[in-house]
């Protein structure tokens, strides 16, 4: 049975009655970091009870209420804004997990605006020991070859990370970059001084993965690659799902509305059997026909808005140009931040 959209409700914002789209799940965000730079803005339009949020492709306004919201997934380079909203999170009831890159490109420049990388393993740690490991996805992302940048060297970096890491998550999520596909990264990135970033063969890929297995013969994560056709399995490697209904099963059981969302009945107990599974009937195919062919991501909605990273990372598909995003942010300063994330 498809997934046929979101609920549609009216809700009363400051202009009167609009119609507003009620998701279940929220994204935040794949189009910017809204725990780094917008993380007071969440919380303020959590409590407010909607964003608006604008179409990329068509311009168009829409209204998103967090009615009945039951889980937000933050994706971000940096969560160190938003550690003091966790016990605020906690208490409004919000189930939420975090999926964290943690890349080493210091030496290549590659992310120009991201806090120091001991800075970021500090904060991995606080966020995991707050959290627990299972809420703090580690992410390796995207992995992107130069001259400089082969497969051995990368390996070198992710282990020198990973061996700090490791204790504090219990997932590593990686992807290879796509540079061909997006005209504005291949740009971006010349801009930059990366004019000969490739992507990876097969072959190379393989090779990858198999180092990574080897090592992480010591760490016992769990590998899975994001968005990638390519099957590695044979090296341990699942494919991932960054919007995880099989995660949201194992943290939120508790959460009744969600478990009926996602289909999920707990197991009966039989006398004669012990525990059964219980009927639950056709369940919806949840998967996010909005993302890429080899995305498991299963539906939400995403909150964010393209060209409002201020990372300015090189290889980034969100952002047009570091002279958009820039004016962009005075813009966002301008109007207190809802011009560009969610206007009221």
């Amino acid at each position: 049975m498809a997934f046929k959209g979101w609920d549609k409700i009216r809700i009363q914002t400051a202009q009167g009655s609009v119609a507003a789209v009620a998701p279940v799940i929220i994204s935040a965000s794949r189009s910017t970091d809204i725990p780094a730079f917008y993380s007071d803005w969440f919380m303020r339009r959590w409590r407010e009870g909607y964003v608006r949020w604008t179409n990329p492709f068509n311009q168009k306004d829409q209204y998103i209420s967090f009615a009945k919201a039951r889980v937000a997934v933050f994706w971000t380079k940096n969560p160190r804004p938003m550690l003091r909203y966790v016990p605020v999170l906690d208490d409004l009831g919000i189930n939420y997990y975090f999926t964290f890159t943690v890349n080493d490109y210091e030496q290549e420049g590659l992310e120009p605006n991201v806090p120091k990388l001991a800075e970021r393993i500090d904060t991995f740690r606080q966020l995991s020991e707050a959290l627990g490991k299972a809420r703090v996805i580690w992410r390796y992302d995207p992995l992107l070859l130069t001259k400089q940048l082969t497969v051995d060297r990368l390996l070198e970096k992710v282990a020198q990370v990973g061996e700090t890491l490791h204790d504090y998550t219990e997932k590593l999520v990686f992807s290879f970059a796509d540079v061909a596909v997006y005209d504005k990264v291949k740009r971006n990135l010349a801009a930059k001084g990366f004019g000969d970033a490739r992507e990876f063969s097969p072959e190379e890929m393989a090779a990858f993965a198999q180092g990574l297995a080897a090592m992480n013969r010591d760490w016992g994560l769990t590998l899975a690659t994001c968005g990638e056709e390519v099957d590695l399995s044979a090296y341990g490697v699942i494919h991932n799902k960054c919007i995880d209904d099989e995660l949201m099963i194992r943290l939120f059981f508790h959460d009744k509305a969600l478990m009926d969302f996602l289909g999920y009945k707990e197991p009966e107990l039989n006398l004669f059997s012990g525990l059964t599974p219980a009927d639950a009937g056709p369940r919806l195919d949840l998967k996010d026909k909005g993302q890429r062919r080899a995305c498991g991501c299963i539906v939400s909605k995403d909150i964010g808005q393209y060209n409002t990273c201020m990372h300015l990372c090189a290889y980034c598909y969100a952002n047009t140009s570091e002279k958009v995003v820039r004016a962009n942010c005075v813009m966002r300063r301008s109007y207190s931040g809802e011009a560009i994330l969610g206007k009221k």
